[in-house]
């Protein structure tokens, strides 16, 4: 299958443009699995709660809609990160749509210094989705540093970790090549480009988003500043290989009897 991961940079406020974009991006490339930036619709730096529920969507709502349509019309599952509208609540969340109409929203868990202030963290389990002939496993930017998340999604099955970020921080793209490594499995990082000022606030997000063999071999990564699709053929059977020597499988081998503190 390919898998591809689109790096963009919102406007932020501008939902329609920024949607409008992503619909082209999935109409102008060939691929399988697109995997879209972290509040790929509205934009990062919110200045208030109020202004994240003012651009924020429903899972239910119309842009959402353009989106689960645009993945059945290519024949492929989407993952795009946005500001999730429930009730008074708002997530960080991550949508995904299939071919066949399959729908679903990871919230997530693990939020990020001003994200306590504006976001409810997330509220389930870490979310695996079976779809294109994968089982993918939906993290979104700051899961990235627990090895908890990474390694729930492989036990519960996942062969690929797509994985919605606006990073700023130097240490993701290494980090998940090692998860890769650790859970034998792939990996599409897509993160976002360019600079966000506001509220008194300026953040600079590194781009440079990936594609990851279970091997951790980086299959294909993008610029650091530029708006791109990047693409590899990954083969989601390798993921569900756990042999790290003929004598040593990665989860057999576990001993949660131990794991323990005290």
């Amino acid at each position: 299958m390919r898998a591809a991961a689109v790096q963009f940079a919102p406007v932020f406020g501008g939902v329609e443009l920024n949607l409008a974009k992503a619909l082209r991006f999935i109409a102008d490339h060939d691929a399988d699995l697109f995997v879209f930036p972290e509040l790929a619709l509205s934009g990062y730096v919110f200045a208030s709660r109020a202004e994240v529920l003012e651009l924020a969507q429903r899972a239910d709502g119309p842009e959402l809609r353009r989106v689960a349509e645009a993945a059945a019309a290519k024949r492929a599952c989407v993952v795009i990160g946005f500001a999730e509208r429930a009730g008074s609540s708002v997530f960080n969340s991550s949508f995904v749509a299939g071919p066949d109409g399959t729908r679903a929203v990871y919230r997530k868990i693990h939020l990020f210094d001003r994200e306590k202030t504006l976001f409810e963290p997330g509220d389930g389990p870490p979310l695996v989705v079976e779809g294109v002939g994968a089982r993918l496993g939906l993290m979104v930017c700051f899961d990235w540093i627990f090895p908890e998340t990474a390694r729930t999604l492989a036990l519960l099955g996942a062969d690929v970790l797509c994985h919605s970020a606006n990073l700023v921080l130097p240490y993701c793209q290494s980090a998940m090549v090692t998860r890769c490594i650790e859970n034998r499995v792939f990996a599409v990082t897509a993160n976002r480009t360019g600079t966000e000022a506001r509220a008194g606030v300026s953040l600079i997000f590194t781009g440079s988003s990936q594609i990851v063999s279970p091997s951790g071999v980086v299959l294909a990564r993008a610029t650091a500043d530029r708006e791109e699709v990047i693409v590899a053929e990954i083969d989601p059977a390798a993921a569900r290989d756990k042999l790290v020597t003929p004598g040593n499988d990665l989860f057999r081998d576990r001993r949660p009897d131990l794991y323990r503190l005290g």
